[in-house]
């Protein structure tokens, strides 16, 4: 028997939001909770499933434990790879082995660039301190940069980092804050500037020391005084939703209460569209795994030169979309379906 599965978490507005699109597209559609693992090996031997994995939910916001949270979801990931390989009765909507790849954002860059597709500027050095990342800025004469973690997601520890070598002046945007503790890095989910050299090589010390990929920080496109990039959800080489991120700083996740806008509004210039929508289907070709995913493109200001920020293959819940139409777990959905009917 045929049996199209969603494995994430329930009373989320991603399993939600999916139930109502296979509910609206006549799509049996059987939930499994991450709480219950084993409940996919027992179906996968009597059944042919069809898979959609989401993301678990974790409870802890603290930056320190943020690689030993991936790296436990990684495995499970490789678990249900485990299971299709072992004579499980088993496909996926994204390939889970896919899904860890791309979460790896130094991996996931290197691929793409290796593709010949135009990614943000890597400034890599393993081990950095804030003083060894002055250094190497001064050595690439790149004054401003971004810090993320590798395995990180929704903003957690991102960082925007500028510095005038002339005067010394230097400033610091993150969302990642010392506990009370002093013991670690909290994520906030709220943008903060900080200023004060001291303070600045403190956090720029701790975050460093983390898993993180340093990446030029390009001035990007602006609309009305903002600037903004791209999200674009794309499912099965097409881009099924794209919208328009605008921030008065240079963090741009919506996580952040920053403002969406959809792209007809920005009034780009249709070779530009065009640009972005060649560039979202060859970093899909770099993915075959993934049926979809989420890619952030960033534009750069004056050219609009397009350029791939990362890619997320769990990138599909989209506010903008579900209160709305529901177009891309709508067409998840059918894709779904499609695969239950076939011959």
């Amino acid at each position: 028997m045929r049996r199209a599965c969603l494995l994430g978490n329930s009373d989320t507005k991603r399993t939600i939001y999916l139930e109502q699109a296979a509910a609206r597209t006549g799509l049996p559609l059987l939930f499994l909770d991450w709480r219950e693992p084993a409940k996919i090996r027992e179906l996968a031997v009597e059944n042919q499933l069809l898979l959609k994995v989401d993301p678990p939910l974790w409870d802890s916001s603290r930056l320190e434990e943020l690689d030993a949270l991936t790296g436990e979801y990684t495995a499970r990931l490789e678990e249900l790879a485990h299971i299709a390989q072992s004579g499980g009765h088993l496909e996926f909507l994204n390939h889970p082995l896919e899904i860890a790849a791309v979460l790896d954002k130094r991996a996931c860059k290197a691929r793409l660039a290796g593709a010949a597709i135009p990614v943000t500027e890597l400034l890599e050095g393993a081990g950095m301190s804030a003083r060894g990342l002055l250094d190497r800025m001064r050595e690439k004469r790149i004054f401003q940069v971004f810090i993320k973690p590798v395995m990180g997601s929704g903003a957690a520890g991102v960082s925007a980092f500028r510095w005038q070598p002339s005067t010394g002046r230097m400033a610091l945007y993150t969302c990642a804050m010392a506990e009370n503790s002093g013991s670690g890095l909290v994520n906030t989910k709220k943008l903060r500037r900080f200023s004060g050299r001291e303070e600045i090589f403190l956090l720029l010390d701790r975050l460093l020391g983390l898993d993180c990929i340093v990446e030029r920080w390009y001035a990007k496109a602006e609309y009305r005084g903002m600037s903004y990039d791209l999200r674009a959800v794309v499912q099965e080489g097409r881009v099924d939703f794209l919208l328009g991120r605008l921030s008065s700083g240079p963090v741009t996740n919506l996580h952040l209460n920053n403002r969406p806008l959809e792209v007809p509004a920005l009034g780009l210039p249709g070779k530009v569209l065009e640009e972005v929508q060649e560039l979202c289907r060859r970093c899909m070709a770099c993915c075959p795994g993934l049926s979809s995913a989420g890619i952030d493109i960033l534009l750069e200001k004056g050219t609009l030169r397009p350029r791939i920020i990362e890619m997320n293959g769990q990138g599909d819940l989209i506010y903008q979309d579900i209160y709305h139409e529901n177009i891309i777990y709508r067409r998840q959905a059918e894709l779904m379906r499609r695969w239950l009917e076939r011959p």
